[in-house]
């Protein structure tokens, strides 16, 4: 009785959103901890100092997902958006 309580289904998009959002960070923390030059979590790269690898910022900041939305149109629906504000011809 006391469970239900707790748990009520209206609750369960809130709990869905925050697990959306809590994985979206934690997948961007483990990102950057594991392949971004700038980060040296062991004690052997720290003291390396500053490293001028162009090649290896650049392969981290061109990354899979900003080459395939590079080209593509900002919009979430454009044939909608191009429905609503292309003005109306009266041929």
């Amino acid at each position: 009785m006391v469970s239900s309580r707790w748990v009520r289904p209206e609750v369960f998009p809130l709990f869905a959103a925050v697990g959306t959002a809590v994985g979206i960070c934690g997948m961007q923390l483990i990102r950057n901890i594991c392949i971004n030059p700038e980060v040296r979590v062991t004690k052997e790269n720290r003291a390396a100092g500053v490293l001028d690898n162009f090649q290896e910022g650049e392969k981290y900041a061109e990354h899979g997902l900003r080459k395939f939305v590079r080209n593509k149109s900002p919009q979430i629906m454009p044939s909608l958006n191009n429905f609503f504000s292309d003005p109306i011809s009266d041929e």
